[in-house]
Formats: C-alpha cells, sequence, structure tokens
C-alpha cells in the first residue's frame, strides 16, 4: 500500500468564514443552518459566479483552497461526493416549468441540475482533464469519494487526487424532509448530546481535500484505511474490531473516536454503541459545528486533520469527558439512520 497524506484542505460551513476551529468557540446552532459565505470573486471568476448555485460556489472555492495550500499540484483525479446534489438549480426547473405551463424553459437550470455539476465546474475552472467523478450515495458519498481517491493513489500512476463534498439548502425540498421526519422543525430544540426530538439540525456545506502520495511540511496528517458498508452483518462492535484488526490496531490505540452526534434521538442509540466499544477513548463529535446534512462526515474529517496536525485537542470538540493522553491515531465512524456506515482511520504524520 502507497502512503496517502492530506496536503491541503478547503471548507466553507455555517461558521463565519474566518472561523478558527482549534482557537474559537462554534457559534450556537438552530434547527436550520446556513452557509456563511466567503467573497466568492476572490477565487471564481465573476462571470462565472453568475451562473453557479450555492453548492457549486462552495464547491468551487473549498476546492481552490485545498489547492492553495497544496501549493497547486497538478492534479490527476477530480472526485466528488454528494447526498442531494444541486437541489436549487432542481427546484428552480421545476418551479419555472410549473409557472411558464412547461413553455419557453431554459435549459440552464436543468443542465446545472445535475449531481456531477461541482466536479464538472472545477474541472473547468482549473482546466484540468483527468478522471472525474461523482458519488451520490447518501450518508456515505463522501466516503465512497474517499474510498476512490485512496485507490487511485494505492493502484494506478496518480499523485495528487483532489477529493471532497458538498451539499446545499433547498427551501421546497428542505420543507419536505422536515415533514417526513428527517430534520428538524424551525421550532425544536437542538440539544447535541441528550436529544428528546427527532430530526437532525440541517446544515450545508463543502469540503475539499488534496491527497498525496508524497508528504510535505504541511501536510495534515496520514489517511491509513477507509471502510464502508451499508449493515452490520453481526454487530457494530464485530465490525469495528475486524477493522482494526486489519490494520493492526486495537482500541486502546485509538487516541480519539468521532463520532457524527447530530442531535437527533432517533439516532443517538447508534453512536451511544459505537462509543461503548471505546470506554476508555476520548469521544468527539463536529456537527453542532457544522450542522447535519450528507457529507457533513467531510467536515468531521476536516476537524480531525487539524487536531492531528496541530496536535491540540480543543474542548469544544470533546463529547465525553476522557481526555486523549496523545493524539497520534483518529477513527472516524459515520453512520446515517443505521445505515451506510463508514470507517476512516488517520495518523499523525
Amino acid at each position: 500500500m502507497k502512503n496517502c497524506y492530506i496536503n491541503g484542505i478547503g471548507t466553507i460551513g455555517i461558521q463565519h468564514p474566518d472561523y478558527k476551529l482549534l482557537e474559537q468557540e462554534p457559534q450556537a446552532l438552530f434547527a436550520r443552518n446556513q452557509a456563511q459565505h466567503p467573497v466568492y470573486k476572490e477565487l471564481i471568476p465573476a462571470a462565472s459566479l453568475r451562473r453557479m448555485a450555492t453548492g457549486v460556489k462552495m464547491g468551487c472555492y473549498a476546492a481552490q483552497l485545498a489547492l492553495q495550500e497544496a501549493q497547486q499540484p497538478a492534479l490527476d483525479a477530480i472526485i466528488c461526493g454528494t447526498g442531494q446534489g444541486c437541489l436549487q438549480d432542481s427546484e428552480k426547473f421545476l418551479t419555472a416549468m410549473i409557472a411558464q405551463d412547461e413553455e419557453y424553459l431554459t435549459p440552464t437550470s436543468f443542465i446545472q441540475s445535475t449531481h456531477n455539476t461541482v466536479a464538472a465546474q472545477i474541472a473547468l475552472q482549473l482546466q484540468c482533464h483527468a478522471y472525474n467523478f461523482t458519488y451520490v450515495q447518501g450518508g456515505s458519498s463522501f466516503e465512497s469519494a474517499l474510498f476512490d481517491g485512496l485507490n487511485q493513489l494505492n493502484y494506478s500512476n496518480a499523485q495528487h487526487i483532489l477529493v471532497g463534498g458538498v451539499d446545499e439548502h433547498a427551501p421546497q425540498f428542505d420543507d419536505l424532509y422536515t415533514l417526513a421526519g428527517n430534520y428538524k422543525a424551525e421550532d425544536e430544540a437542538v440539544d447535541f448530546k441528550n436529544p428528546t426530538q427527532g430530526g437532525v439540525a440541517q446544515g450545508e456545506g463543502a469540503n475539499f481535500f488534496l491527497l498525496s502520495q508524497e508528504q510535505q511540511a504541511n501536510s495534515y496528517a496520514q489517511l491509513l484505511d477507509v471502510w464502508l458498508f451499508n449493515q452490520p452483518q453481526r454487530s457494530i462492535a464485530t465490525e469495528i474490531m475486524q477493522f482494526l484488526s486489519l490494520n493492526n490496531l486495537q482500541s486502546k490505540d485509538i487516541d480519539v473516536l468521532m463520532l457524527g452526534y447530530n442531535a437527533d434521538a432517533s439516532q443517538q442509540a447508534y453512536f451511544d454503541a459505537m462509543a461503548a466499544c471505546f470506554p476508555e477513548t476520548a469521544i468527539a463529535y463536529y456537527q453542532h459545528i457544522s450542522g447535519s446534512y450528507d457529507t457533513a462526515s467531510a467536515y468531521g474529517l476536516a476537524a480531525a486533520a487539524q487536531v492531528l496536525k496541530a496536535q491540540q485537542f480543543p474542548a469544544h470538540l470533546s463529547y465525553n469527558s476522557i481526555k486523549p493522553n496523545r493524539l497520534k491515531t483518529i477513527l472516524l465512524i459515520n453512520q446515517s439512520r443505521g445505515t451506510d456506515y463508514s470507517f476512516v482511520l488517520l495518523t499523525a504524520c
């Protein structure tokens, strides 16, 4: 297996664009949380911005941030994960179809509503003709992209790969998901440690990573392994121990376990079952900072990588009372409504 290093990270989310994870307390979340947008024209041409929906803007900007940190290497692949795609343009096209009685429709919104728009726009901005792929796999969309990126480094001649996850708000779809009980209603309380109501605290964002075979002076962490499955064949504890065994690790070797606690009372038991497998390990969480969306786990990876690089574990990431004795190995576990599980293993450089 070849080495895989995270050499650049770009993040846009519901916190202020200047928010520093390791230095500042996050803003409190509401049931619905909108992204705090940077000045996009700093990195994206103004002519292109006018035609971009929120998710495309966030994705292109976050990708540019990751590339800048990694000193702009030539890319061998652009791989993106998205759970919902470009819903804003989908809504715009469907609304126009109804309002205009299916006549005199412009195809622009339809063309830009496809799920692979973000990866395609990044490639157009960079004039990159390399491998370009988008994964739409629900709650494991980002991990599917990350798994592909790791395989591209290991089994092809790829040297530098851009991998990311992006999802955006769309008002009409948000209302439907709220009616279905997936999202919290706007007046519902948000409690990540002792939730009493169903539904997640919705967010949106884009998180991109530059993966490379070569370690740099500013590398964040080394990505060791990614594992995905739909549901545990036996129990989540068995799956975790099997994964650790494959990587020659035991539970005591995990310094921080990062889980996607999402303030949804109906999903709390899944995360508690995972935490129970590591009774002496520091537990971290991140969706109280990012909000919840299908690719929010990408923010979890960004947070874990920053912790390993800086060797700091801020109190606002801590879910339990245990403090890590060292910051060498972090395991991220994600799940979505009892399915779409993923394990991501990181170690300090």
